[in-house]
């Protein structure tokens, strides 16, 4: 379970990037860095978390003419990072192009190829927000299409959210990578993600790889809020968890699941 979750690492400043990594270490196995890390410290960051034991999913989520696409992704596979992302609604020329780089980035040091990953719509964007942008499809909708034409240029596998993962997993079958942002446990606050679920949900559904931010970054022990969600990714015995948690500081007599006892009783068992 560990090495399927993803740790988003969304700060601008190195030190506090290296000390929630360190914090991290023995406990999750993948971190990502977005644009906001990569553009304030540069391309040294992902060095020094590789340093650290990590694999790194640098999620830049490229979109410009094929020829700037591909010279940024060559130039990104020789970082060593395992999985890097490009829109999706970059057109076929663009994901044939990053495709294409990335092989030949990672040729010529004689390093693992990255995955390609194609970003499909945003989880932030909900068919209004589409809608703005002259996108007449349902995102769900919109995502299908979208990871199809991923698919025919021989994307690695896809970005999507949790509520489309299970369809796009039938259209791409058992073996595709699906990348599932919006994970939220139940005990977490939703952000400002629009189309989001549980990471036991999100697995339910067929993602891959679950991405996690704030729930274990902005903790007061990213490492403890990592290993709940392993523990736990939110089924049925994280729903008694948040509940307990809920009632334990009224110290009084409640039935849940056929278990009696008070709240404090209840979390003691639970956790």
């Amino acid at each position: 379970m560990r090495d399927r979750i993803i740790v988003a690492i969304d700060t601008s400043d190195a030190q506090e990037a290296v000390r929630l990594a360190e914090s991290l270490r023995d406990h999750a196995t993948h971190l990502k860095v977005g644009s906001t890390l990569f553009l304030s410290e540069g391309p040294a960051i992902v060095g020094r978390l590789r340093g650290l034991g990590f694999e790194v999913f640098l999620d830049l989520k490229l979109h410009d003419i094929p020829h700037q696409v591909a010279g940024a992704v060559r130039e990104l596979a020789h970082l060593g990072a395992s999985m890097l992302t490009v829109h999706a609604s970059g057109g076929r020329a663009m994901l044939a192009a990053a495709v294409e780089a990335a092989e030949r980035g990672a040729t010529d040091l004689g390093v693992p190829r990255p995955l390609v990953v194609a970003v499909t719509v945003l989880t932030s964007l909900d068919a209004a927000a589409l809608a703005e942008v002259g996108v007449s499809a349902r995102p769900r909708d919109q995502v299908l299409k979208l990871a199809r034409l991923a698919r025919s240029e021989g994307c690695d596998g896809v970005v999507c959210s949790p509520e489309e993962t299970a369809e796009v997993r039938e259209l791409l079958g058992p073996e595709a990578l699906i990348v599932t942002p919006g994970v939220r446990p139940v005990w977490a606050v939703l952000g400002d993600q629009a189309r989001v679920a549980s990471p036991f949900e999100a697995l339910a559904a067929g993602a891959t790889r679950l991405v996690v931010g704030r729930p274990v970054t902005g903790a007061d022990d990213p490492a403890a809020a990592f290993e709940r969600i392993v523990r736990d990714p939110g089924g049925p015995l994280d729903a008694v968890c948040s509940l307990a948690e809920r009632v334990a500081a009224f110290d009084l007599p409640i039935l849940i699941t056929g278990e009696s006892g008070t709240g404090k009783e209840l979390l003691a068992r639970a956790v």
